[in-house]
């Protein structure tokens, strides 16, 4: 017989690590991931079992099928923003194909279970796309879901087109099938900048914000990529996987959207330096901007709307972003580098 399964992918990043941790602290599921990299040492014994190859390797993903049945997908595995940028080709099979991958297999296991699996996707703050700071970012104070989705990065248009394929297979999958399949329950939310006490950021261009406060912490000097006076949302890891397991645990009948903003606090590049500064005064934080990544930052709302998390499926953020500094992101890392 099958072992049911909650299934995560890229579970060696950022959210992946938090997320298996907080999974298995619930210790109601069986959790297998997948990485193209092995777990995190401190992750050793808190999964069923980790599978180290490609997302896009057929054969693996068949072998995982008939191994296991999968009652959830936490779709986490991505090439970021700025990475993709250099490699757009590779972004496309990994973020686009891959994503289509296990969309397929959820359609398949719903159809054998009689029973939807829930497809949870991390989608990102890249979809949107505005034309000129000055007359729209400063104009669209909160920016909500369907505005302005006309990303100008290839990760963007990757998470685009992905939440549109999760609305296919979620309403029109096999639509003139003389049998209507089970369909996947894809959720997805939207996240701001994410920003982690316990991994250091890759290939994000958000990655501005933490690895300020990482490098001061380690006694580095550092200059940031973007101008003092940009401004987008951010997120502490936390609440990031806070917010994915609230839209997985929301009934369906609450759902009024597939995909949902979230977000917790807007900060200036200016305003998270002054902050790291008041935390490690001898800190050395300049600027060099990074006239590309800078356009990109430019194209991103300076904040999201997510009224309609809060009414669906009760969204608040736990850490605002003096509770985020004082409560998580400072004793953890300086804990981190003081163990280093």
């Amino acid at each position: 017989m099958r072992k049911k399964v909650v299934f995560i992918t890229g579970a060696a990043g950022e959210v992946g690590h938090a997320l298996v941790k907080y999974l298995a602290k619930e210790g109601s599921h069986n959790i297998v991931t997948m990485d193209l990299r092995p777990l995190p040492t401190d992750l050793d014994g808190l999964v069923m079992e980790h599978i180290v190859g490609n997302l896009l390797d057929k054969v693996l993903l068949a072998r995982i099928t008939t191994q296991f049945e999968i009652q959830a997908i936490y779709h986490l595995a991505a090439l970021l923003s700025t990475s993709a940028e250099f490699q757009p080709d590779i972004a496309h099979e990994v973020n686009v194909e891959g994503t289509l991958g296990l969309l397929r297999i959820a359609a398949e296991q719903s159809q054998w279970r009689g029973e939807a699996v829930k497809f949870i996707f991390p989608s990102s703050i890249a979809v949107y796309g505005m034309p000129e700071i000055d007359q729209s970012k400063g104009l669209y104070q909160r920016v909500r879901e369907w505005e302005w989705n006309q990303p100008r990065t290839m990760y963007g248009c990757n998470k685009l087109y992905c939440e549109m394929l999760g609305e296919y297979y979620s309403k029109h999958y096999r639509q003139l099938a003389a049998e209507q399949p089970v369909a996947v329950d894809f959720r997805s939310v939207r996240f701001p900048g994410l920003i982690s006490a316990f991994t250091v950021p890759a290939g994000g261009t958000s990655d501005y914000a933490p690895e300020m406060l990482h490098a001061a912490a380690k006694g580095e000097a550092y200059n940031c990529f973007v101008r003092p006076d940009s401004r987008i949302p951010f997120m502490a890891m936390p609440d990031a996987v806070r917010a994915l397991l609230l839209l997985a645990a929301a009934p369906h009948e609450n759902l009024t959207r597939r995909v949902y903003n979230v977000r917790a606090f807007s900060k200036s590049a200016e305003q998270f330096r002054n902050r790291v500064i008041e935390a490690f005064p001898a800190a050395e934080i300049g600027y060099s901007v990074n006239d590309k990544r800078q356009k990109i930052i430019d194209s991103w709302p300076a904040d999201l709307d997510d009224s309609s998390a809060r009414n669906d499926w009760g969204w608040q953020p736990t850490y605002n972003s003096e509770r985020a500094f004082e409560e998580y992101l400072l004793p953890n890392i300086r804990q981190r580098y003081a163990d280093a």
